[in-house]
C-alpha cells in the first residue's frame, strides 16, 4: 500500500506540472494582441453566459459522483463528493487520461472517507460510463433533431444524421435494458462490479446528458459573436470532436477541439470563441482546483498528525497521508 501511496503522489505532482505546462503551450501559440482583440469582440453578455453553462456544467459533474459513491456503496454527503469531483476534474480536464489522472486525485480523497481501492474503482468506472453516456445521449439528440438542414457542419446528410442518431440513442437505450435484466456482476480480478439500479441509470444517462449540453451551450454562447450557427450545429460539432479527444486521450482535447471551432469559423476570428473557452472551462476551474488539493492535503496531514499524536501510533488507526 505505502508504494501505491508513493506512485499516487508522483502522478499528482506530475499531473499538476503537466497542467502547468498545458496553460502556457495554449496561450503561446497566440500573440497577446491576437489574442487581446479577439477576447474583447466578444460581449460580457455572452461571457456571462458562457461562464454561467460552465457552473452549471461543473455541477452536474458533482452529480456524476454523487451518484457513484451510492453505486460503491459508500453514500458521502454532497460537500465531500463535491470537492472529490471538482477537485479532481478541474485537473483531469487539463491534464488528460482522466481516469489515471482524476482517479489519483479523487483516490486520494475517497480512501480518507472510508472508501477501498475497489469502491475507488467502481467510482471511476461509474463516473466513465456517465461520460459515455452522456455524449451518446447528446449527440443522438443532436442528430435527431437538426434534420430541417440537408447538410450540416460536418457534411453529413440527413440519412447519415438518422443513422448516427439511432446508433448514438440505442447505446443508453441498450444499457437502461441491461441494468433490468443482468443480475450476475462483472469480474474484474477479485473486484466484482455489479450493473446499478435501474434509478441509478437513469441519473447516469440525465446528469450526463446535461453536463455535456452545458459544455455545449458555453461554447455556442462564444460563437454566437462571430457566427449564426445554431446550438444544435454546435453541440453535433461539440460531441463528434469529444468523442475523437477522449479516445485518443488528448490533454484537454487539444487540438481536436480547436480543429472543430476553425472548421465552424475558419480564421482568426475563431481565436477570441477558442481562448475564451479555454480559460472558461479548463484554466479558471485549474487554479481553482490546483490550490484547492494542496490546501486539502496540508489540512488531512496536519489531521493526521494530530490523530497520531492524540491516540499514539498504535491507536490512531488509518494514517491520513
Amino acid at each position: 500500500m505505502t508504494n501505491w501511496r508513493s506512485i499516487l503522489k508522483i502522478l499528482i505532482i506530475a499531473a499538476v506540472c503537466l497542467a502547468a505546462l498545458l496553460v502556457y503551450r495554449s496561450l503561446s501559440r497566440y500573440s497577446w494582441d491576437e489574442i487581446e482583440e479577439s477576447v474583447l469582440s466578444i460581449s460580457r453578455y455572452r461571457l456571462a453566459g458562457a461562464f454561467g453553462f460552465v457552473i452549471l456544467s461543473y455541477i452536474c459533474l458533482t452529480l456524476f459522483d454523487t451518484l457513484a459513491v451510492r453505486y460503491a456503496g459508500k453514500p458521502l454527503p454532497y460537500y465531500r463528493t463535491a470537492l472529490a469531483s471538482f477537485t479532481s476534474l478541474s485537473i483531469g480536464h487539463n491534464v488528460g487520461m482522466a481516469a489515471l489522472s482524476s482517479g489519483a486525485v479523487r483516490y486520494r480523497f475517497y480512501s480518507r472517507w472510508g472508501l477501498t481501492p475497489e469502491h475507488v474503482g467502481k467510482v471511476i468506472l461509474f463516473c466513465g460510463v456517465t461520460v459515455g453516456l452522456g455524449l451518446a445521449t447528446l449527440a443522438g439528440l443532436a442528430f435527431l433533431l437538426d434534420m430541417r438542414r440537408p447538410e450540416d457542419l460536418l457534411g453529413l446528410d440527413q440519412t447519415a444524421r438518422a443513422l448516427l442518431a439511432f446508433a448514438c440513442l440505442s447505446i443508453p437505450a441498450i444499457y437502461l435494458v441491461l441494468c433490468v435484466t443482468v443480475r450476475r456482476p462483472l469480474r474484474i480480478r477479485s473486484w466484482n462490479f455489479d450493473m446499478p439500479t435501474l434509478p441509478l441509470a437513469l441519473g447516469q444517462i440525465l446528469v450526463g446528458g446535461l453536463n455535456f449540453a452545458c459544455v455545449a451551450a458555453c461554447i455556442h454562447q462564444l460563437l454566437a459573436a462571430f457566427t449564426d450557427a445554431g446550438y444544435l450545429e454546435v453541440a453535433t460539432a461539440y460531441v463528434t470532436a469529444n468523442m475523437v479527444s477522449l479516445i485518443s486521450h488528448v490533454p484537454g482535447g487539444l487540438g481536436v477541439l480547436e480543429a472543430t471551432i476553425l472548421g465552424i469559423i475558419p480564421g482568426t476570428a475563431a481565436i477570441g470563441a477558442l481562448v475564451a473557452f479555454r480559460c472558461l472551462y479548463f484554466f479558471v476551474p485549474l487554479s481553482i482546483g490546483l490550490p484547492t488539493l494542496l490546501v486539502a492535503e496540508a489540512y488531512y496531514r496536519r489531521q493526521g498528525r494530530q490523530a497520531v499524536r492524540t491516540d499514539g501510533p498504535l491507536t490512531s488507526g488509518r494514517p491520513f497521508s
